[in-house]
């Protein structure tokens, strides 16, 4: 049963995909937000999809703490499934920083080029974080809530990657406040695994951090903090430390 659940949904994923990337294409000639409000009903979908056939299921905690002001979301990263909450949950357009290669993949590299995030060229380290602070600073003064994983690359429930200072600088530089993401999507949706566990994932939003009168570094303790501490709220029994 797990593996047809996870064949299902695979094959749910892909034909969605097909529809809204090419939906987003012919509605290119159309306003931005008519555009945005149409492809993030395929993450929304598929977040409906995971619920009904993989038995996957969510809460939100601190919802409260979301201003409507935009905002820097800084998010644990465990699996591609808290990628898929953000653009329509956030009560502002959510934009992302990946690799402008993935702008030439058919179809999903489509729905990303038109709905303006932040693509980036990382062979160029140094281009690559002026591009993070111009484009980003652009997005967010446009209204728009950027969404960065400062580990970088998804870690297994119960370990902790090296906190990058990106989203930080991107914070101080345009003036914006921070929220800080936690959850516990790898319990359920492990990284690069095919089957998928049916569970309960909560994604807690943390108060907002204001970047004024901090320098990156230390809005990103602040922000490696508050996520470790929450972690072991949500997933007591990964850690053995109660710190």
């Amino acid at each position: 049963m797990p593996f047809l659940r996870a064949l299902l949904f695979l094959v749910f994923q892909t034909i969605t995909l097909i529809f809204f990337a090419l939906g987003c294409f012919l509605m290119l000639p159309l306003p931005f937000k008519w555009r945005y409000r149409f492809t993030v009903g395929w993450p929304h979908l598929l977040m409906w999809g995971g619920k009904y056939i993989l038995g996957i299921k969510w809460e939100i905690k601190g919802q409260e703490n979301i201003p409507a002001t935009p905002v820097v979301f800084l998010c644990k990263h465990q699996s591609a499934y808290e990628t898929l909450l953000f653009p329509w949950f956030s009560p502002n357009p959510a934009c992302f920083i990946y690799k402008k290669e993935l702008n030439y993949i058919p179809f999903f590299g489509w729905g990303l080029a038109s709905l303006r995030n932040i693509p980036i060229n990382r062979s160029d380290r140094k281009g690559a974080m002026q591009q993070v602070l111009s484009i980003g600073s652009q997005r967010i003064h446009a209204g728009h809530n950027p969404v960065l994983f400062p580990e970088g690359t998804r870690i297994p429930v119960g370990q902790k990657g090296r906190y990058q200072s990106g989203g930080a600088r991107l914070a101080v530089h345009a003036g914006a406040s921070v929220i800080p993401v936690a959850h516990n999507a790898g319990e359920v949706w492990p990284r690069n695994s095919f089957i998928k566990t049916p569970g309960l994932v909560t994604f807690s939003f943390g108060p907002p951090i204001s970047s004024e009168g901090l320098t990156h570094d230390q809005l990103n303790r602040k922000v490696e903090a508050w996520i470790e501490g929450e972690m072991r709220v949500l997933s007591p029994h990964r850690y053995n430390d109660k710190a």
